[in-house]
Formats: structure tokens, sequence, C-alpha cells
């Protein structure tokens, strides 16, 4: 089937997937970040409390992704994805209206879990056990939702700070959150079921057959596989949530920074829709030891920078992992491990990339007030994303057969 083709036949399925995606913008740290000044200002907290603080709302919805994504296996994305929706909202709405610095992990919790954690999660499964043969396309394309909300909605609500009150834009967030759901409703009117869920074969893992959760996190090779997986999320993470610190130490207005945004995104969309292309083409296991590399060189980029124009460089070598991470893990998963229990073994995966966007902001956030900048920082950073890929390619070296 050609490109056109298949986006024709399943516009509806890869639009449900899409905007799944998007509305996840509102519990990613991207998103949150923006928000971070006027939050630190109006609770009276230090960078080092803000990121703990954030640390511990993720950290606690990492740990209620590992039960709640297995619903992915039980439940259709019709049924699950309203409920996700609306929690975020909920959560969106908790942010809007708070008022105590106590309460401020539990809202931090429910938008990480509700944004970052089952709205993202259940798109993703679908997509991966929706489509066996065009699995990369579909999750790139369907990844766009999350590249379109990178792009517009931290332009658009930074340029909206300063004409409107912070917390009337979370409640903005919750009704864009719970107008979704009709529209989810819409497009899932028919779910989609693909021929390979009759067709067992056309969907299993390593070894011709499903891998179980508890198969999988006993293998060593998951395990080894693990620090370079979670090095995105940790990272891009800390430096979306630095963005504000960062743009004072390039000394920069915040907004000089998010206007690069746009092109991040571009190059972000690039990747991503590229590894959809390579992954049908050529499978994983070669790109998962290539993917983090421009990470690695762009935060050497970035800290070295002082212009803008370097900024940019820096910013689109790190869509191009971001762009491939969209896609890449997701397809990987499927291809190693089967789609009979995706949900499952996605949810320890997604679990674990909870916690370590929990663990970036907070190390980055202790050190920089300990005094390390976090431009600083950034060169070891690069090393351990090095070190960490050259780990992965050893274990999928052992594991080739």
């Amino acid at each position: 089937m050609t490109t056109p083709g298949f986006l024709r036949q399943n516009a509806r399925w890869l639009g449900a997937g899409g905007l799944l995606a998007f509305s996840g913008s509102y519990g990613q740290t991207f998103f949150i970040a923006i928000f971070a000044g006027d939050i630190q200002d109006s609770f009276g907290l230090s960078h080092g409390a803000w990121g703990a603080i954030y640390a511990l709302g993720t950290l606690g919805s990492a740990a209620v992704m590992v039960w709640l994504g297995t619903l992915t296996d039980h439940y259709r994305v019709r049924r699950l994805g309203p409920w996700a929706l609306a929690g975020l909202a909920a959560a969106c709405l908790a942010m809007a209206v708070n008022p105590w610095v106590w309460a401020l992990p539990l809202v931090v919790f429910g938008l990480r879990l509700g944004g970052q954690g089952m709205v993202t999660h259940v798109g993703r499964v679908a997509m991966a056990r929706w489509f066996s043969a065009n699995r990369g396309k579909a999750i790139s394309v369907s990844s766009l939702g999350y590249s379109v909300g990178e792009a517009l909605l931290p332009i658009l609500f930074v340029a909206l700070l300063t004409v409107v009150e912070w917390r009337a834009l979370w409640g903005l967030a919750a009704l864009l959150s719970l107008a979704a759901i009709p529209v989810l409703l819409a497009l899932l009117h028919r779910e989609r079921q693909p021929q390979s869920y009759a067709e067992d074969s056309q969907s299993t893992g390593s070894g011709g057959r499903h891998w179980t959760r508890a198969e999988v996190v006993r293998a060593p090779f998951f395990w080894a596989i693990v620090p370079a997986l979670l090095s995105t999320p940790a990272f891009v993470t800390a430096f979306f949530f630095q963005q504000v610190h960062l743009a004072a130490e390039k000394d920069i207005a915040h907004l000089d920074l998010v206007a690069l945004f746009p092109l991040y995104s571009v190059v972000s969309v690039l990747a991503m829709l590229g590894t959809g292309f390579l992954v049908d083409r050529f499978g994983t296991r070669l790109l998962m030891c290539l993917f983090t590399l421009p990470l690695a060189l762009s935060f050497i980029v970035i800290s070295g920078t002082e212009t803008l124009l370097g900024l940019a460089v820096g910013l689109s070598l790190l869509a191009v992992t971001v762009g491939a991470n969209n896609t890449l893990p997701a397809a990987f998963w499927a291809d190693m491990f089967g789609t009979r229990h995706l949900g499952a073994i996605k949810s320890v995966a997604m679990a674990l990339m909870v916690l370590s966007s929990a663990i970036g902001p907070l190390i980055t956030s202790l050190a920089i007030d300990a005094g390390a900048s976090f431009p600083a920082q950034m060169p070891l950073i690069s090393l351990y994303i090095a070190l960490s890929t050259g780990l992965l390619a050893a274990a999928l070296w052992r594991t080739r057969a």
C-alpha cells in the first residue's frame, strides 16, 4: 500500500492517536515548565524545592502507571481514552485553583499521570497494537499530535501569560482536555480490528512468541538497555524544565528561547516521520543503537554557545533524538516482545520513563542550588548518554539471534 493510501484508509484511527498525543501535552514538562516562574513566585519556592515537588509528584505517577497502564490490555481505546482525558482535565483544574503548597505534589501527580502517563500511553499502545506491517508509520504519524502541541502551546501560552493570569490558563487547558473527549468518541465510532489480532504470528516478538511482563523484567538485556532509553526522557525533560533558568544563564529573553521551539518541532517531526519509515524498512535494532547520540552532541553545543544561532543548532540536534524517540521505542517493544501483553510491558517502560523524567529535573535543580548552572552540567550529561548508548549496543548485539 502506498503512503497516501495508507493515510486515507486509516485517517480515523491515526487521527485518534494524534488527538491523544496532542492532549497529553498538558501533562508534559514542556508545558508545565512554562509556568515554573509563576509557580515558584506564588508558592515561594526555590529551584531545588520546586524540582523536589515536581519529582515527588512524577515519581508517584510512575508507581501508579505500572498498574494503571495494564488497563490498555483489557479495555478499548474508546472506553479508556475519555476517562484518561477527564482525569487530565481534573488535574489541570486543580492547578488553576489550588492555593496550598502542600497540595502541589498531588496536583503534579495528577498532571503527570494523566498527560505524560495515561493519555499518551493509551494512544501509543493503540498504534502499536492496531498496526503491524505499517507500525512505524502509524506511530510516527499519530505522534504528530505531540509535535504540534510542543511547537504551538509554549509560544502561545507564554504570549498569553503577558495578558492573562497564569491560573486562568490552566483553566483553559482543562476545557481543551474535556473538548477532546467528544472528538475522540466520534473518531472511534468504529474501533480498528487489524488482521494481526486474528493471526498472532504476525505480531509475535523475539523468539517467535509473545513475552509476558514477568519474562521481560527478568531478562538481563532489558535492564542493560534501560539506562540509554531513559536518557532521553530524563534530560530532555530537564532541558525544558530548566528553560527559564537556561534563558537567564544565556542572557536572553524567555520568549526569544521559546520562539525557537517551532524550529525544534519541525526538525522533530521530520526525524519522527523519517524514523517511522526506517523502522518499517530496517527494523528497530540498528536505530536503537544510534538515536540517542544527537542528544549527547546537542548538550555539548548548547553548553558552549552564547548565541541564539548556537541554541538553534543545539535544539535541532536535540530534536532529532526526540523525534526518533516518539516512534522508535514504541515499535521496539512490539518487535521485541509481541503485542499480546504490550500494554503491561509498556506500562513498565512508561513507568521507568516517567521515573527518569522526575530524576532529571530533580538532579539538575539540586545542582543549580549547589552552584552548578544547567549549562555547566551538560557536558557530564553528554558523557552519560554516550556510555549508556554503548551499553545498549552491546546488549542488543549479544541478543541479535
